[in-house]
């Protein structure tokens, strides 16, 4: 079985501004707006980075989980680790042979969704899907949450993909080690924030980094690596969006790395 990083979610108090900050220094572009997630009290956009994808979701009413996160780590940020399986049954059984409850889990005739516990896995939600039918399992095939057409939205002239994603926690090695039991990959070392490298675990196009919480907010999705081919374009965008965009929203915090509404983003 394998497995793959296909999403990213992040969570706004506000969808407009983080949707433009994505397009003005990403250069991506919308090409999803689920109507299924009002059920949720919440907006979204998505937006194809290669054959992975960003999304943004925003609350609509109050008393929405994606509410109650945003005050729990103190405004926007990453928000959801979405990984994509060739076979869901396996994983299914192994969630359940740990006891890891579910937040939301259903079947469709073209796709099948499994999002975990944040209590259960530590860290950050989770959620491990599967593309069923025609093209499902190609490296770039269909994606249901990405809509019909995600193609037409595919920007490649500044980023191509999502290389790494980063979950800080209290206990990064604790965590790392409850997420590889949940996905069966075993652990590695990567980075240098631990003595031998932080904990990682290697899916089969990016890595899942465990670090610990430094940045002053509780544990969740802090960051992601982006996959660039002009750094350069990024960063001049980024500047000007400091700007013109409410304070906040857009950062630039380095050479390669910049805050976009409240998720770290390393350029590689």
């Amino acid at each position: 079985m394998w497995l793959r990083l296909r999403q990213i979610a992040l969570v706004a108090e506000q969808l407009a501004p983080v949707e433009q900050a994505l397009v003005d220094v990403l250069g991506v572009a919308v090409c999803y707006r689920d109507p299924a997630v009002a059920t949720f009290g919440l907006e979204n956009a998505l937006f194809p980075v290669g054959n992975q994808f960003l999304e943004v979701v925003a609350p609509t009413r109050e008393g929405t989980a994606g509410g109650r996160y945003l005050e729990r780590r103190g405004g926007d940020g990453g928000y959801m680790v979405i990984c994509q399986t060739d076979d869901h049954p396996p994983r299914r059984r192994r969630v359940a042979e740990l006891g890891v409850r579910t937040v939301f889990d259903r079947d469709m005739s073209d796709y099948s969704l499994m999002q975990l516990h944040p209590k259960d896995t530590g860290g950050s939600f989770l959620e491990i899907d599967a593309q069923l039918g025609s093209h499902g399992l190609d490296i770039d095939g269909p994606w249901h949450p990405a809509g019909p057409d995600w193609k037409a939205g595919q920007r490649l002239d500044r980023v191509t993909g999502i290389g790494a994603a980063e979950i800080q926690a209290d206990d990064p090695v604790a965590v790392a080690r409850r997420w590889s039991e949940i996905v069966e990959i075993p652990l590695t070392r990567t980075g240098a924030g631990h003595p031998d490298g932080d904990p990682g675990l290697k899916l089969d196009n990016a890595t899942l980094r465990f670090v610990p919480c430094t940045d002053g907010r509780p544990e969740g999705l802090g960051g992601i690596d982006v996959v660039c081919v002009d750094r350069d374009a990024v960063l001049r965008a980024a500047d000007r969006a400091q700007g013109a965009l409410p304070k906040g929203t857009v950062q630039v915090s380095g050479d390669n790395q910049l805050l976009l509404g409240g998720l770290r983003i390393t350029l590689v």
